[in-house]
């Protein structure tokens, strides 16, 4: 979980998640910060990747791999939970 200390209260709409894509709920991701960290964990470990992270809808959307158990993996080692359901 991010330590950062500077959270926004502010929430965005969620983007759709792009065709293919597999998103995920990341509730404990709580700013850009965390946002940013969980893209590079997930893009560092699988090659090829492209995330888009929203802390506002708590939403991780991953384009380029249908390994659901890597990507969680990822952002478990990254220091957050993702959520047991797919979203979408």
């Amino acid at each position: 979980m991010c330590s950062c200390q500077q959270h926004s209260t502010t929430t965005s709409a969620a983007a759709p998640a792009p065709g293919g894509a597999i998103s995920f709920h990341v509730e404990d991701m709580t700013c850009g910060h965390c946002a940013g960290t969980i893209k590079q964990a997930i893009e560092g470990k699988i090659p090829g990747t492209s995330v888009t992270a929203d802390p506002g809808s708590k939403l991780v959307s991953v384009e380029g791999s249908a390994d659901i158990a890597a990507i969680r993996s990822a952002i478990t080692a990254a220091g957050y939970t993702p959520s047991a359901e797919l979203v979408g």
